[in-house]
């Protein structure tokens, strides 16, 4: 009897020292986290797609907290509401930004690049781009097995049977750069959302020389420059063979484009351009 009492004994004493380690161990190394994240975390959207920047929401929520200001912090796919509601549970400030939208920067279609090799294998971007140079034989086109499509988390993106290239769903596009990091070729890019969409950019990213550029693909960009001299904004520049147009510089104009002889240049969302007879007529009968 007095064994058993001795190690029920033994037992709470060994119980009740091993609870009071664990509290001033607890208290000790204890890490304090700001109840504010959880409501932070609530207003956001919980789509963990990476576009802020950080790995998750909640990431996103504690740099939120931390941070002074909200000048580097922006959440595309919540945007300007949600980023005024964690500003107000904040008692802060938000500055009311525009998320950006993806554009594909190629324009090789099937009638624009000749097929010369038939893929047989799995169907991704991704392996293909590991493998070899595509069944286009261009280095640097769209390999049209749709791992971006994938990707986006908000169906802003779609195969178009008829060309083989994804096309971006402008009203439903958050932004986020989920197909921009999906794409091994790097031709989706994020640009600046302008008015009713509308936007100008080089639907091309090979660098190759002309010749060899137009060898892979008939719209390709040859890098002649006759966009950025009649550029009087400064938005284009050329670099690799290859014309760029700055988002940020460029004011839509609309002089590009039809400067350009392989049609690289795609002006999107615009008013369809009046033939030049068609104005002359309508100003001579204005002014009679």
């Amino acid at each position: 009897m007095d064994i058993i009492l001795f190690t029920i004994v033994t037992l709470v004493a060994i119980g009740v020292l091993s609870a009071f380690i664990l509290y001033f161990v607890a208290q000790k190394f204890k890490v304090y986290e700001d109840p504010r994240i959880d409501d932070v975390a609530e207003a956001l959207p919980g789509a963990n797609c990476g576009g802020c920047g950080f790995a998750g929401c909640r990431n996103f929520a504690e740099a939120t907290v931390k941070a002074d200001d909200f000048s580097t912090l922006f959440c595309p796919v919540g945007g300007n509401p949600t980023m005024t509601a964690v500003a107000q549970i904040l008692g802060k400030t938000a500055e009311a930004k525009e998320s950006p939208i993806a554009v594909v920067r190629c324009a090789g279609s099937f009638e624009q690049r000749p097929r010369t090799s038939i893929y047989d294998g799995a169907p991704a971007c991704a392996i293909i781009h590991a493998l070899y140079t595509g069944n286009t034989d261009c280095p640097y086109g769209c390999l049209g097995c749709g791992d971006c499509v994938t990707a986006c988390a908000f169906d802003a993106l779609k195969m178009d049977a008829a060309t083989g290239l994804p096309v971006v769903t402008d009203t439903t596009c958050t932004g986020c750069g989920a197909c921009v990091r999906a794409c091994p070729r790097g031709i989706i890019e994020l640009r600046r959302r302008e008015k009713k969409y509308r936007r100008i950019f080089v639907s091309c990213v090979n660098k190759d020389k002309g010749g060899i550029a137009r060898k892979y693909c008939s719209t390709a960009c040859i890098g002649c420059g006759k966009c950025a001299k009649v550029c009087a904004f400064e938005a284009v520049r050329i670099e690799n063979f290859l014309a760029y147009i700055d988002a940020n510089a460029c004011k839509m104009c609309r002089k590009c484009p039809p400067e350009c002889p392989t049609g690289s240049i795609c002006e999107m969302n615009f008013p369809v351009k009046k033939a030049a007879a068609a104005v002359e007529k309508e100003e001579t009968s204005v002014a009679s």
